[in-house]
């Protein structure tokens, strides 16, 4: 199985190169060089290596906190790698989700995380019951006082929370949104980010929009990608479509093409509805012809 490595450092003070050796000693036929905070979840060589890993294929680092910061992080690169039917592998702890004793350990982690929020469940409930048995009243005085400053508090606490909640799924849309607005309208970004994930994930226009807008407020996309649609003229979509798909995944094959745009429920240049290599073939020709991909 191609094993390709993972390798980040936090500072440009730092060097990769313990890890590059560790990895290349291990086997790894491609190693990823990262500089980039370990809580930083939408981090763009860790994005593309997600969206490039292919089945079979096995994410190696050198230690867990080289991919990731907190349990929850680790479990969701985890999942993605599973959906994929690839597989990870630390060197220095003993995780391989490739060997039975590997899923043990994952298996174990995943009933440490949802215990430890089990636990904060129950002491927040206590607190709740001991604050009402002594008579007093929950929530924040400022806030049923109206106090501006206690309102600002909140709403951005809230908004810091969102931020954390989209983190979690960042890899999913934020390269597609910088890469293909304005020039793509938002019903087809939509369908090119869902087209991969389960129907349980599946985004809304509404909310894809709204994470959009909060990333824009902290600086992560550029207001740009809010700007209007450019028209497509004539057959310009179907190109337009085919040379964003190959543009995420340079090394996608043409019939996994066809399955993105069968999974898009996208009709064929003659308004079928499966695909083949050689249509995928034409479109591709034509989105080099127009620009949108390299020769």
């Amino acid at each position: 199985m191609p094993l390709i490595g993972y390798a980040r450092v936090s500072t440009e003070d730092q060097t990769p190169l313990p890890q590059v050796q560790a990895l290349t000693a291990a086997g790894c036929s491609r190693i990823h060089e990262e500089q980039a905070s370990g809580g930083d979840r939408a981090r763009p060589v860790l994005t593309r290596l997600l969206e490039q890993v292919r089945k079979g294929d096995t994410l190696v680092v050198v230690r867990i906190d080289r991919l990731a910061r907190s349990l929850s992080h680790l479990l969701e690169v985890i999942e993605r790698l599973e959906a994929k039917g690839a597989f990870f592998r630390s060197i220095e702890d003993p995780i391989d989700t490739a060997s039975p004793q590997g899923k043990f350990t994952l298996q174990v982690l995943g009933a440490a995380a949802e215990f430890e929020r089990a636990l904060i469940r129950e002491r927040t409930k206590a607190g709740l019951a001991s604050a009402r048995s002594q008579g007093r009243i929950g929530g924040n005085p400022g806030l049923r006082a109206r106090n501006p400053a206690a309102l600002r508090k909140v709403s951005l606490a809230r908004h810091e929370g969102y931020l954390e909640r989209l983190s979690g799924t960042a890899q999913e849309w934020v390269p597609q949104v910088r890469r293909l607005r304005p020039d793509m309208a938002w019903e087809d970004v939509l369908r090119l980010i869902n087209a991969p994930l389960p129907p349980s994930r599946h985004w809304t226009q509404a909310r894809l929009i709204r994470a959009t807008r909060a990333y824009i407020r902290d600086g992560f996309l550029p207001q740009t990608v809010l700007g209007r649609a450019k028209r497509q003229v004539g057959n310009d979509r179907l190109p337009v479509i085919v040379a964003a798909i190959r543009g995420a995944d340079p090394d996608i094959t043409l019939q996994a093409i066809c399955d993105r745009l069968e999974a898009m429920r996208e009709r064929t240049p003659r308004g079928r509805t499966t695909w083949q290599p050689s249509s995928v073939r034409m479109l591709l020709s034509q989105a080099v012809r127009l620009g949108l991909l390299p020769e």
